[in-house]
């Protein structure tokens, strides 16, 4: 039967008895219902980074990479750090032209804008 304080099967006359604590459980295990899948989904990035970070954190031996170059003379082996050097100079040259190119396009489109 249906009451005036009663809704959808919860009797709020009822609901007097209740203590605050009981209440804040109640209200707590629904809001968890509500937002559990978004709580596990982020415990699984939070994992899953986690992981990654422990993989990063070994770091990366290059000397196995560059261990055939360790067997040329040493004027060859001159000639590819000096040939490295020169890559990574000109590709952070490169990469500064392209940041000063965007920031120089940002200054002058805010200028008209």
């Amino acid at each position: 039967m249906f009451h005036q304080y009663e809704w959808e099967g919860i009797d709020f006359m009822s609901m007097k008895d209740f203590t605050f604590s009981e209440l804040k459980g109640k209200l707590r295990s629904f809001v968890d219902s509500i937002f559990n899948p978004f709580h596990s989904f982020l415990d699984l990035g939070l994992e899953k980074l986690r992981a990654l970070n422990q993989i990063t954190s070994q770091g990366i031996d290059i000397g196995k990479y560059f261990s055939v170059f360790g067997d040329m003379p040493g004027a060859w082996q001159g000639v590819i750090v000096s040939a490295l050097l020169s890559a990574t100079l000109l590709g952070g040259l490169i990469i500064f032209r392209s940041i000063m190119r965007i920031y120089y396009s940002a200054k002058e489109g805010v200028k008209w804008w």
